[in-house]
């Protein structure tokens, strides 16, 4: 990173910060019962070209409006409303701000209007960068599971802090790979840890049970937003959501049989539900109503860099024992977006967001006694692709046909972080060219694995860092986001691992071919 252009971004993150604190520039005209609330905060995300995504939340119905200035004295503000928002949305309210000059400061406040008496509520400030048009050095963080296994909001250790490990990173967005809440996860007062600890949580009504309605989804989110850490680091980082399991319930599939704690039974009801509420909070722009709210998606971050998101939940067939013939994961549409995406990509650059790894054997029981059950891609048979590895393999023989190099794949959902390398020449599959893969995670949950590799496609460990027992608290210290640069000079791309409060335990250096 530049020296010039790393004290910028400082400068910058320390002016977004001060502007964090509660205004007092809009005349007392109303009392704080009259004035709506802005109650998690504001964020930004999905930035593409000359657009970016701004979010927030009310307690009663209202306009969103947003103010968005070049320098933080808002001098000359532009304005966007959004449209009335109201208990069938849960008070959210997104604008997309548009017009965004490159490779800028934006700095943008936003407050509430009362639907019924005009009143405005107190302004609430963030500030983002938007994308570039020319090649500039790029710094993104990305990561997953966020409060599971019932570790939530610890006030002893001054909450999600990893939070604010990242922003301090101050990368120009953060891609969050699943797992944005645990629903089927509750969280207690306290839990009992390794070492004799005890481990105390902020607790909510929402989360004191497994999620079933709507609004038991909703609370999930508003439960996480209640924590000081995240809401600084949405209004200071942009974000890029995908969905994994955890947002519904463990490990679901359309064969999904939910247990005891469940009175609602049909794993459909859920999904409508829990995915209802994830477009309700995340920061990504409304689909249409044709394109099924559509997850995956490829955000262009000028010409080092495109993003394209996948969802490897919505599309995918029953877990079974993952053999045989062809099995859905991405799905037929999904695959050949990706696939002719990729190849059409001119970026130097191309990041495959998945919520789940390629080569991990991932469990979900047994089909039946002996015959186990999987949850991700691989199957633990290491010998040709078979079942859901087949879209892959598809994937991969295409990328090699039409000579698609530098796709770099980021992934989380096992709960530590590793890194492998995908050899052709170690692999039953040898039909591809190299290419690597990072996970990291968790960001707030317990801490698992390490997993076995499947020798189908080849993956080398070539680092992981993993607790010594099974589901550790945040306290063993195993809690991991990943950074990624790439420096606009050399076109170098660079990975580093990070834990709990920001330090390196690994990196990785990546010259473009």
């Amino acid at each position: 990173m530049h020296d010039f252009l790393l004290g910028r971004r400082r400068l910058l993150q320390t002016a977004g910060a001060s502007l964090l604190l509660p205004s007092l520039a809009p005349a007392v005209l109303a009392s704080a019962k009259e004035r709506p609330q802005l109650t998690d905060g504001v964020q930004s995300g999905d930035l593409l070209g000359d657009r970016a995504i701004i979010w927030s939340r009310t307690d009663r119905p209202a306009r969103m409006l947003v103010e968005w200035d070049t320098r933080s004295q808002f001098g000359n503000p532009r304005k966007q409303v959004s449209a009335l928002t109201d208990a069938r949305s849960d008070f959210t309210a997104r604008v997309e701000l548009t017009g965004l000059p490159a490779d800028q400061a934006i700095f943008y406040r936003v407050t509430f209007e009362d639907a019924h008496s005009g009143v405005a509520s107190e302004p609430w400030f963030g500030h983002l960068r938007s994308a570039p048009s020319q090649a500039r050095d790029i710094r993104f963080v990305w990561s997953g599971d966020t409060v599971g296994q019932g570790f939530g909001i610890n006030p002893d250790i001054g909450g999600m802090r990893i939070y604010d490990a990242m922003r301090r990173r101050l990368p120009d967005f953060f891609i969050h790979s699943g797992d944005t809440i645990y629903a089927d996860s509750p969280v207690p007062a306290q839990i009992s840890v390794e070492d004799g600890r005890i481990w105390r949580n902020l607790t909510t009504e929402a989360k004191s049970h497994v999620a079933q309605t709507l609004d038991d989804y909703r609370g999930n989110y508003r439960y996480n937003l209640l924590d000081d850490n995240l809401r600084r680091f949405n209004a200071e980082v942009p974000q890029i959501w995908q969905w994994d399991d955890h947002e519904i319930v463990n490990n679901w599939s359309p064969s999904k049989v939910l247990d005891e704690r469940y009175q609602v039974k049909d794993i459909n009801t859920l999904v409508s539900r829990g995915r209802q509420a994830w477009l309700e909070y995340a920061p990504m722009r409304s689909q249409r109503a044709d394109s099924g709210a559509r997850i995956y998606r490829k955000l262009s971050y000028g010409p080092l860099l495109d993003v394209f998101v996948l969802d490897m939940r919505s599309y995918r067939g029953p877990n079974d024992d993952n053999l045989g013939a062809r099995k859905a994961f991405l799905g037929r549409e999904q695959l050949d977006w990706l696939k002719h995406g990729l190849k059409d990509s001119r970026a130097q650059w191309k990041i495959v967001a998945a919520d789940m790894p390629i080569g991990l054997a991932v469990p979900d029981g047994e089909v039946s006694p002996g015959v186990a059950r999987w949850e991700a891609i691989a199957n633990a048979e290491p010998g040709a692709a078979q079942g859901r590895e087949l879209e892959i393999a598809e994937l991969l023989g295409f990328l090699r046909q039409h000579q698609v190099r530098n796709h770099v794949w980021l992934t989380a959902d096992v709960h530590y972080c590793a890194a492998h390398h995908y050899d052709p020449n170690h692999a039953s599959f040898q039909d591809f060219e190299p290419f690597w893969e990072f996970v990291a995670g968790p960001l707030n949950a317990g801490s698992f694995g390490p997993n076995a590799l499947d020798a189908t496609f080849g993956p080398q460990l070539v680092f992981q860092k993993a607790p010594p027992a099974q589901n550790t608290s945040p306290f063993a210290g195993y809690q991991f986001f990943g950074e990624v640069n790439i420096e606009a000079q050399s076109g170098e791309l660079s990975v580093t691992l990070r834990d709990l409060d920001g330090v390196a335990v690994f990196e990785q250096k990546l010259a473009p071919t």
